[in-house]
């Protein structure tokens, strides 16, 4: 008589690759001194190359620095992420409040701040809801004297 070997099967299932969870970097991974001084050295070196190509009466043109500025952000972004610190963090804004007063001081003062619009556009912004909310009241109390009609 012949022996019949059971053959037991074993498939393994491969699943996929899961996404791995995001790790924020961690409080104490961050080396502080380390991250000034590569942003001082990296980005604001740049900045400084950048903006000295810039003739300093366009300094205050938003359109003309904006992707200096934006290439500022980035680079203090991404050494951020190389050294596992945390973005924006205290030193970023100290980082910046130092630009400002380096590089538009005095921006305030020539364009930047937001102005009214001027008259010819303000004014009917301004007189069209005064007459409607006038006309409306004089026309409530026209409506209440009058006694006769069809409601």
């Amino acid at each position: 008589m012949r022996e019949i070997k059971e053959k037991k099967w074993h498939f393994s299932v491969r699943r996929p690759p899961r996404e791995e969870a995001q790790v924020l970097p961690s409080v104490s991974g961050c080396n502080r001194a380390f991250y000034e001084r590569m942003i001082n050295d990296f980005c604001l070196a740049k900045f400084k190359i950048d903006m000295g190509g810039l003739d300093r009466g366009l300094w205050c043109s938003w359109p003309d620095t904006m992707e200096i500025y934006e290439g500022l952000t980035n680079c203090t972004y991404q050494v951020a992420l190389k050294i596992d610190c945390f973005w924006p963090n205290q030193i970023v804004d100290r980082f910046f409040m130092q630009v400002h007063r380096v590089y538009f001081h005095d921006c305030a003062l020539t364009g930047r701040l937001l102005h009214d619009p001027p008259t010819s556009i303000l004014c009917p912004f301004i007189a069209v809801p005064v007459l409607i909310t006038l006309l409306m009241t004089a026309l409530v109390v026209w409506r209440s004297k009058r006694t006769e009609g069809v409601l």
